[in-house]
């Protein structure tokens, strides 16, 4: 038989979430979302062994990976959240849907547990989609791809930087993810002779 639950173990969670939300939120075009690590932190935090979490992997493939969570809180079912990554969706994703899956799934279940700041999806799975919309970062980051001497790159930073900066003030978690492919790219042009 299933432990009793005390109802205030979840409102003293999510009372406490409220209260760490003071500067650990990411702005993403105006709006402010929580990440999962903090909701998991937070539950953690407060409910400390009562809190369990399971995942399992729904379906997976060569294309497409779906994850469910299942949040239990002193043996009762809370929550459960699902998610679904596509391998084609991200240079990360190619190698991590999985685990990026995996989170969001999890991120999803704290959140219909109530840990949320009004916000179901998580900075990180805001972020992922707007990065896959954003057209303009893909068609920069293969511009960068096809430099072929210095002149060049030097032109492509002075011709992307208003954007890059309203990028890294607006979501700063998609900028993070350029970072990274800009920094790969850029190392691929350095060992090409391109760059010093």
């Amino acid at each position: 038989m299933a432990n009793n639950i005390i109802p205030d173990d979840l409102i003293t969670t999510i009372n406490d979430f409220k209260k760490s939300l003071n500067g650990q939120t990411i702005s993403i075009h105006g709006k402010d979302y929580a990440t999962v690590a903090l909701r998991l932190a937070v539950a953690r935090r407060n409910l400390g062994a009562k809190l369990k979490i399971e995942t399992e992997i729904v379906s997976i493939d060569k294309d497409v990976v779906v994850v469910k969570a299942i949040v239990t809180i002193a043996g009762n079912v809370i929550a459960t959240g699902l998610a679904e990554e596509r391998r084609s969706a991200s240079r990360i994703n190619q190698t991590s849907a999985l685990e990026n899956c995996e989170t969001s799934a999890v991120g999803r279940a704290l959140a219909f547990c109530g840990i949320t700041n009004d916000s179901i999806a998580s900075a990180e799975e805001v972020a992922a989609a707007i990065e896959q919309q954003d057209q303009k970062l893909q068609s920069a980051l293969k511009s960068l791809e096809g430099i072929s001497h210095a002149g060049n790159f030097q032109k492509w930073i002075s011709d992307n930087k208003t954007f890059l900066a309203d990028l890294k003030a607006k979501n700063p978690v998609s900028y993070g993810a350029f970072l990274e492919k800009f920094t790969s790219i850029k190392n691929q042009l350095k060992s090409k002779g391109v760059l010093q």
